[in-house]
């Protein structure tokens, strides 16, 4: 389906600013990558600013984020026949899967978004809780996890973060941490948490 101008204004700015950092993204070049004149004020036809752009991405992940969190939980019982160590792998791999499609604006929280406070807290509340949360509901929520008393809070920000973190690291330096790829660390991540249920990690 072909994006709609706003749609390409926002999707290009964001680029630009996890390219360049946002005070080094002019409107002129925005406009440019979004197929619109240089310098012609086109952004201004859909955008008071170029401030404004960068909420309406923020908060255009953010929608994306919760009906993606709503839609995890609706189909958790597809997987639910599978071994506990494929869905936790699957669990791992989606949990990859969207720290690669938010790259962009991860790379803007952690280089410009300390300029918007209120961009701060409303990633913090829309996206960043919301999927630690769900690690650790899911979790909770296997039926091998029945009877487990634990803090499920912290088990799925240790989980989540641990994802994370491999993630930027691997970008920061670009290559994985000790040279560890994706497949090894989901089974490492795997294997932490089976220990949850009480199974061995060399069923990994």
């Amino acid at each position: 389906m072909q994006r709609s101008t706003r749609e390409r204004i926002v999707s290009e700015a964001l680029r630009l600013f996890a390219e360049r950092g946002y005070a080094a993204t002019s409107v002129a070049e925005i406009e440019a990558a979004s197929g619109l004149s240089p310098g012609a004020g086109g952004l201004y036809r859909h955008f008071r600013s170029k401030e404004e752009v960068l909420t309406a991405a923020v908060r255009e992940h953010i929608t994306r984020t919760s009906k993606q969190v709503s839609a995890t939980f609706q189909h958790a019982d597809d997987v639910r026949a599978r071994p506990l160590i494929e869905r936790l792998r699957l669990a791992a791999t989606l949990g990859m899967a969207k720290m690669r499609e938010e790259a962009d604006l991860i790379r803007v929280l952690f280089r410009d978004l300390d300029k918007f406070p209120n961009l701060i807290t409303e990633m913090r509340e829309g996206i960043v809780n919301p999927l630690y949360d769900m690690i650790g509901k899911w979790l909770a929520g296997q039926p091998e996890m029945a009877g487990v008393e634990a803090d499920w809070d912290a088990i799925g920000l240790a989980l989540g973060g641990s994802i994370v973190n491999y993630w930027l690291a691997s970008d920061a330096l670009h290559e994985p941490p000790q040279r560890v790829d994706e497949e090894r660390f989901i089974n490492g991540w795997a294997a932490l948490a089976l220990g949850l249920a009480g199974q061995p990690a060399q069923a990994v």
